[in-house]
C-alpha cells in the first residue's frame, strides 16, 4: 500500500471519531439543556402560583381585618357583661331571690 493512501485512512479514522466525540458532546449539552428547561418551567409555574397568592394577601386581609374587629367587639361587650354581673353579685346577698323576683314581675 502506498503512503498516500495510508494517509487517507488514517484521516478518515480520525475524521470518523472527531464526528463521533462531537455528536456525543452536542448529544449531553442537548440533554443537559433539556434537563434545565423542565426545571425552569417548574421554576416559572411555582413562580405564577406563588405570585397569585400574593395577589390575593390584600382581599383576605381585609377580611381577616373585618372578623378581628368583630370578634374584637364581641369580646368587649363580654366583657362588661362580665362586670355587671362581677357588680351585681357583690351588691345583693340573695342573687338568686332577684332572678326569681324579676321572673315574677
Amino acid at each position: 500500500m502506498e503512503a498516500y493512501l495510508i494517509l487517507w485512512i488514517v484521516s478518515l479514522v480520525i475524521g470518523l471519531v472527531v464526528i463521533g466525540v462531537v455528536a456525543f458532546l452536542l448529544h449531553q449539552i442537548k440533554t443537559t439543556a433539556k434537563s434545565i428547561d423542565g426545571a425552569a418551567a417548574k421554576i416559572w409555574t411555582q413562580g405564577k402560583l406563588t405570585a397569585n397568592n400574593t395577589i390575593q394577601i390584600p382581599i383576605f386581609l381585609t377580611t381577616t381585618n373585618r372578623v378581628v374587629g368583630n370578634i374584637f367587639k364581641s369580646a368587649v361587650n363580654i366583657i362588661k357583661g362580665s362586670e355587671a354581673i362581677k357588680q351585681h353579685a357583690s351588691g345583693c346577698p340573695g342573687c338568686p331571690r332577684c332572678i326569681l323576683d324579676q321572673g315574677n314581675n
